[in-house]
């Protein structure tokens, strides 16, 4: 998904994509971006549920995602590895099936300084832009999913895009 986020002060806002299944006890995966104050760094808010029980991480983004479109994409596949997540008790999401959602809504309780700073309404409306959403995704039609195992050998090599990791220094 390509994200603009709200531009100038945004502060207690939070403009998400994620994935989530039903219920109580549900399985999610989170991009969610905090609001911020006009000048200050924006910060990335990712969530991993699983039956209900999860862990969330932030990042300073070191770049101003309001000036133009980013990508941003959830990786999740057959052995996707969530360092130490097993080791604190949450698995990773495998079990339900989940939909694809997406907003923009009012979090000053808790996304600035802990809800320290409230939105400012006299800065409304706030819009963030999505485009170029792009799945490539397995169908979930009963408790079997149709996705395949393995890596196809017709694959290209140019695929391998996925055993890359992102750092500071990566365009």
């Amino acid at each position: 998904m390509q994200v603009k986020l709200v531009p100038g002060n945004s502060a207690g806002t939070v403009t998400a994509y994620y994935l989530s299944s039903q219920g109580p006890s549900h399985d999610e995966i989170d991009f969610e971006f905090l609001g911020n104050l006009s000048g200050d760094p924006h910060t990335l808010h990712t969530n991993v549920f699983t039956r209900g029980k999860g862990r969330e991480m932030q990042f300073h983004l070191w770049f101003d995602p309001t000036k133009d479109f980013h990508t941003y994409s959830i990786l999740w596949t057959h052995g996707i590895d969530f360092k130490n997540q097993e080791s604190r008790g949450i698995a990773f999401p495998n079990n339900k099936p989940v939909r694809i959602y997406s907003g923009l809504w009012n979090a000053d309780d808790w996304a600035m300084q802990g809800g320290g700073v409230k939105t400012g309404w006299t800065k409304a409306p706030f819009t963030a832009l999505y485009k170029n959403f792009k799945a490539d995704a397995c169908v979930c039609l009963s408790a079997a999913s149709n996705c395949p195992s393995k890596k196809s050998s017709t694959d290209s090599a140019s695929s391998d895009w996925w055993n890359q990791e992102l750092d500071f220094t990566s365009p």
